[in-house]
């Protein structure tokens, strides 16, 4: 028993019962149960008692009854019931924008539609539009909503792709028959979604190498084998292509496989015009073929004339001119981030206490650390009363009296529809910095969406936006927002811009970034982390950073604690 799938059974659970329409408690009494089980070491959850599973944070008696049942007999009857009342297929259905849990128990109940190329007949076909609750205006936006998915359909999130490939990574370093092994192709460059996920080796033994490969324990199909290439299916739906190649080769090769496309033309074109024809296999003289260079890539980089290009840069946006010009940024690193700015606790919707994040803080290094739980009319997310905001401030006093990281107290305030802000200018002056950010009544134009923002960024207490363009991966598109409008009132208003590292955001995107970047925009990089194991996500922000060409200059919470404080109260 994998504690991913029961993880996932609890997740579906949450889910299905959303679509029943059951109460709003008991489904997040799964969701949270799931995420706890997600935090937990593998097959963890195989060694518990009874009472052990009870004791785990948001897991309980009844919910601990259904593991152990799964465990005992590789089903949960209540699951069963369930999908039997609301077909599993239905789920899916979730993760298409402007559909929710309501509006697919009103197409199930009255269309029996189960699946989404049933759903996108009827939407063609007119037949959303006259059930209550629907219209035109509705039955238009979900057809949009599953062109948007389609768009997305078949690749991973970086997070997945990134933990995928770490855990095949480690297992081939287990082999002594492999000399090097290195990731390259698009999760190299740290895209913020990946289609499958390249892998390079040097081995004098390939054949046993590939055995090796495909017996991988989480290997679902091969897809081809070969001397050289072998490409396999995992259980989680994600490519895995492996590709054997001789030492003097590997800088080329991973030249080559980390791409991009437009990168790599320009850098074999820029090789031709220098008199080197450059390929996989090296860079090679173009009037003889005799090889170069081709063990690593910064000799291959340097040949051409080029400063070595960080990976996440290779995408034709105009690092080739800067790396002629020794213009490239100092990129930077996660070592260089000083703390989270933002952070939810169980004061609001996060799953643990100030004292249980403080812990997982602690091993990451940080100097400070910034509890940023909802304002008060998000109460499906237990946003703050301002009765509520005075004892959290207290709280978080006398924990700065036991602890050697500082402990700030910020608020994620929500942008009301007019502009304004969730709280009065009193309870404002409280926090030690204010996020702002919209997370309801996301159906808006161009222009007032913007000036939704823009008007919230006047406020004099506003130091930090979050996720500026409310995206989620796959799931809902940005807000139709004048981004060059943002980034000068960014400028004008001193207010930073977060790049929210949580996997399915990554928002602002790396293009976005570079183009604020520009503009003169700060910034400040964080997670929006709602459990510890949360914090680990800030890997995800500091690429799209990277991608974005950012220096530890442009990021706020790279500050030492005195100089975020200065810029904070300015």
């Amino acid at each position: 028993m994998k504690n991913e799938d029961i993880a996932t059974i609890l997740q579906n659970i949450a889910d299905l019962l959303e679509i029943k329409g059951e109460n709003y408690f008991k489904i997040r009494a799964y969701r949270m149960a799931a995420e706890s089980i997600a935090e937990l070491q593998e097959d963890y959850l195989n060694k518990m008692s009874q009472v052990a599973l009870e004791e785990l944070p948001h897991v309980g008696s009844a919910i601990a009854k259904k593991i152990t049942e799964y465990r005992e007999t590789g089903a949960i009857k209540y699951y069963e019931t369930l999908k039997k009342e609301i077909p599993i297929e239905l789920l899916q259905f979730l993760k298409i924008p402007s559909i929710g849990p309501k509006k697919i128990a009103t197409i199930y109940e009255h269309l029996g539609i189960t699946t989404i190329s049933e759903l996108q007949n009827a939407a063609e076909q007119g037949k959303l539009q006259d059930l209550e609750g629907f219209g035109k205006i509705t039955e238009m936006n979900i057809l949009r909503g599953i062109r948007f998915t389609q768009k997305t359909q078949g690749r991973a999130l970086l997070v997945h792709a990134d933990e995928t490939a770490q855990r095949y990574v480690n297992y081939l370093a287990s082999s002594p028959l492999i000399e090097s092994c290195s990731i390259a192709g698009s999760l190299r460059r740290m895209k913020e979604t990946i289609g499958d996920i390249d892998i390079l080796i040097t081995s004098r033994e390939p054949a046993t190498i590939m055995d090796y490969f495909v017996s991988y324990p989480e290997v679902n199909q091969i897809l081809a084998k070969g001397q050289t290439k072998t490409t396999v299916l995992l259980d989680n739906h994600i490519q895995v292509d492996l590709r054997v190649v001789q030492n003097e080769s590997m800088g080329a090769a991973l030249q080559y496989f980390t791409g991009s496309k437009e990168h790599n033309v320009a850098i074999r074109s820029r090789a031709l015009k220098k008199g080197y024809k450059l390929n996989e296999y090296g860079l090679y003289n173009k009037k003889n073929d005799h090889i170069i260079t081709g063990a690593n890539e910064e000799d291959i980089y340097r040949q051409i004339g080029l400063d070595y290009i960080p990976s996440e840069l290779r995408e034709n946006r105009g690092e080739i001119e800067a790396a002629e010009n020794h213009t490239l940024p100092n990129l930077i690193q996660q070592k260089d981030i000083q703390g989270d700015l933002h952070i939810h606790s169980t004061w609001s919707d996060g799953m643990h206490t100030i004292p249980d994040i403080i812990k997982q803080v602690e091993t990451l290094g940080y100097s400070y650390v910034g509890i940023t739980d909802h304002s008060q009319s998000l109460r499906i997310a237990k946003g703050l009363l301002p009765r509520q905001v005075e004892q959290k401030i207290n709280e978080i006093q006398s924990i700065n009296t036991e602890t050697n990281i500082q402990v700030l107290c910020g608020t994620e305030c929500d942008i009301l529809k007019d502009g304004t802000l969730d709280y009065p200018d009193h309870i404002l002056e409280l926090f030690d910095y204010v996020i702002i950010g919209i997370h309801m009544g996301f159906s808006m134009n161009k222009e007032d969406a913007t000036n939704r923002i823009l008007k919230a960024m006047e406020h004099p207490s506003v130091t930090l936006l979050a996720h500026p363009t409310c995206r989620m991966i796959g799931h809902r598109e940005p807000l139709p927002l004048d981004m060059t409008a943002l980034f000068q009132k960014a400028v004008d208003t001193n207010t930073a811009l977060e790049i929210n590292s949580f996997p399915d955001r990554l928002d602002l995107t790396d293009y976005h970034v570079k183009q604020a970047k520009e503009y003169g925009v700060r910034f400040f990089i964080d997670t929006d982390a709602h459990a510890p194991h949360h914090l680990h996500y800030i890997k995800y922000g500091i690429a799209t950073a990277r991608r974005g060409w950012l220096e530890k200059k442009d990021v706020i919470n790279t500050s030492t604690p005195k100089k975020l404080e200065r810029y904070l109260s300015s």
